[in-house]
C-alpha cells in the first residue's frame, strides 16, 4: 500500500498552466488551483513531508451514491483503500460497511444518524459530496471527533440555471404541451402563456444560488426582489424586502433557496399561498420540507397558483427506479395529476461540471484532514490549519487532540508536551468541542507512542491522532 501523500501546490517555475471548468460534455475537466492555506504559503523549493496516520498504514474509504470520478481519483492517488458503490445502502448494510471505514463519502440519500455513527468506531471524517449536510447528525459527529466536510458552493450555477429554465417552462406551459404532443395531441394555444420579461421574481434566500439566480433573471428582463433573514447586498438592481409576506404579495414567480431547519419547515403553506398573487408560480429547489405539498395541491386546483416546479420532496427514494408513488408520499398521485407542474428527481446540482468540481473540492478537504489534520471547511469542528511539516524537519510529529471544551485541558496537554520542543501550536473551540494541533520536533518512535497514550488517557479526550 502506497504511503499517503500531501496535496502539493503547483510549482511556480514550471511555466503557465491553464485551468478551466469544462463547458462541453467532451472536454477534459481540469480542477482549479487550490486557494487554500497551501497555495503560496511556503517557497516552492520546500517539499512537504509525507505524513501517515498513527497506528495504521491503511486508510479505508467507503464512497456511496456514485461519487464523481474526479473525487475517486484524488483519493486513490493517495494510496488509500477506496471502495466505491453507485447506490446508497439500507441502514443494516450501511452499519456493517461503516464499521471498518475510516472515511465515508456520501451524497444526499444516505442518512448518517446517531444509530449508524455509533457503529463507526474507526471513522475519522465524513465527506458530503453535495451542498447540504442535513443527512448527517452533525452534533453526534462533533462530540465524537468526526469531522464533516461538504461543498457548499460548487453547484450553485447548476441550480440557478435549472430555476431559470423552469421559470420559462412554467410561463409557457412547456411541460403540458410536450406531454400532449407525446400523446399525439396538437394543442397550439397562447392563453395564459407569458414572456418572463417585465415579470417580478421573488427569491427567498439570497445566498450563493439566490444571488446568481438574481443576476441571470435581471439579464433576461425580470425585476428581482428577495427576502433573507440577513441584510445582504443586492446584485444589480435587485431589492431586499423586509419580510416574506411582502415578497409573496409582489412576486409573479417565487423561488426558494433556504436550508432545512425547524424555522423553514412548511414555510410555504396555506397562509402563504393565500398571500401570493392569483396566477403566480412557485419553484422549490432547496429542501423538500420547506413546502407543504397538500397545501400546494389545493392552491393549484383552485387556480391561485398557475404552475409549480419541484426538485425536492419530503421523502425521496433511496435509489433510481419506480419508487415515486403514494407509498413514499401519500399525496404522490394527486401531485402528479396536476397540470403545469414540473417534477424533477433532485437534479438541481446534477451537471457534469458541478459534480466534477464537488468531487475535487470534497476529496481535497478529506486528504488534507487525513494527512495533516487540517479542518478548513469543516461544518462541525473548529477550523484549524498550520503549515506543512517539511522534509527539512525529519524528526517532527503533528499531534492532534480533539477534546471536550472544558477548563484546564490546555494545561494538562502542555504538561505532556513540555518534555519536547513545541515548534507551533494552535487551538480553537466550537460549542462543546475543541481542536488542538501542535508540531513537535526531535521525537523518536517511543516518544510518539508515549505522547499518544498520555493524551489518550486524559478525561477530556475525544480523539487523539499523531501524524509523523
Amino acid at each position: 500500500m502506497a504511503t499517503a501523500r500531501d496535496i502539493i501546490a503547483p510549482s511556480r517555475n514550471t511555466g503557465t498552466v491553464s485551468y478551466s471548468l469544462s463547458v462541453s460534455p467532451t472536454t477534459t475537466f481540469h480542477s482549479p488551483p487550490s486557494k487554500s492555506f497551501m497555495a503560496g504559503a511556503i517557497p516552492h523549493r520546500v517539499v512537504p513531508k509525507q505524513l501517515k496516520p498513527f497506528n495504521t498504514e491503511d486508510i479505508k474509504i467507503l464512497l456511496l451514491e456514485n461519487v464523481n470520478q474526479t473525487g475517486r481519483d484524488v483519493l486513490t492517488a493517495q494510496g488509500y483503500q477506496v471502495e466505491f458503490l453507485k447506490t446508497s445502502l439500507p441502514e443494516g448494510q450501511l452499519i456493517e460497511k461503516i464499521r471498518d471505514a475510516h472515511v465515508i463519502g456520501i451524497r444526499s440519500k444516505t442518512k448518517l444518524t446517531d444509530k449508524v455513527l455509533r457503529e463507526a468506531k474507526n471513522l475519522l471524517v465524513i465527506g458530503c459530496f453535495c451542498i447540504g449536510t442535513n443527512q448527517v447528525d452533525l452534533d453526534y459527529a462533533a462530540k465524537h471527533g468526526i469531522a464533516v466536510f461538504n461543498s457548499p458552493f460548487a453547484n450553485s450555477r447548476s441550480v440557478a440555471e435549472l430555476v431559470i429554465a423552469e421559470i420559462i417552462a412554467l410561463a409557457r406551459q412547456l411541460g403540458d404541451r410536450s406531454n400532449e404532443l407525446h400523446r399525439g395531441i396538437w394543442n397550439k394555444v397562447s392563453a395564459k402563456c407569458w414572456e418572463i420579461r417585465g415579470k417580478t421574481l421573488g427569491i427567498v434566500g439570497y445566498g450563493h444560488i439566490g444571488s446568481q439566480l438574481s443576476v441571470l433573471a435581471e439579464a433576461m428582463g425580470m425585476s428581482v426582489i428577495y427576502y433573507d433573514i440577513l441584510t445582504l447586498m443586492a446584485m444589480g438592481s435587485a431589492k431586499q424586502v423586509p419580510n416574506l409576506d411582502a415578497l409573496l404579495q409582489d412576486a409573479d414567480f417565487v423561488t426558494l433557496h433556504v436550508p432545512e431547519t425547524p424555522e423553514t419547515k412548511d414555510m410555504i403553506s396555506t397562509k402563504q399561498f393565500e398571500k401570493m398573487k392569483t396566477g403566480s408560480y412557485l419553484i422549490n429547489a432547496s429542501r423538500g420540507t420547506v413546502v407543504d405539498i397538500p397545501a400546494l395541491i389545493e392552491a393549484m386546483r383552485s387556480g391561485k397558483v398557475a404552475g409549480a416546479a419541484l426538485d425536492v420532496y419530503p421523502n425521496e427514494p433511496a435509489a433510481n427506479g419506480n419508487y415515486f408513488n403514494s407509498q413514499l408520499n401519500q399525496w404522490g398521485e394527486e401531485l402528479t395529476s396536476l397540470s403545469n407542474i414540473i417534477l424533477t428527481p433532485h437534479i438541481g446540482g446534477s451537471t457534469e461540471e458541478a459534480q466534477r468540481a464537488i468531487g475535487v473540492e470534497v476529496s481535497d478537504a478529506l486528504v488534507r484532514y487525513i494527512n495533516q489534520g487540517i479542518t478548513l471547511g469543516s461544518v462541525n469542528l473548529p477550523e484549524v490549519t498550520m503549515r506543512s511539516i517539511t522534509l527539512d524537519e525529519p524528526n517532527h510529529a503533528r499531534v492532534i487532540y480533539i477534546h471536550r471544551n472544558v477548563p484546564g485541558v490546555l494545561r494538562k496537554v502542555n504538561e505532556i508536551l513540555a518534555e519536547h520542543n513545541v515548534d507551533k501550536q494552535i487551538s480553537d473551540s466550537k460549542g462543546d468541542t475543541a481542536y488542538l494541533m501542535a508540531d513537535i520536533s526531535d521525537v523518536k518512535t517511543d516518544d510518539i507512542k508515549k505522547i499518544h497514550d498520555s493524551l489518550d488517557s486524559l478525561p477530556s479526550r475525544i480523539v487523539t491522532r499523531v501524524l509523523y
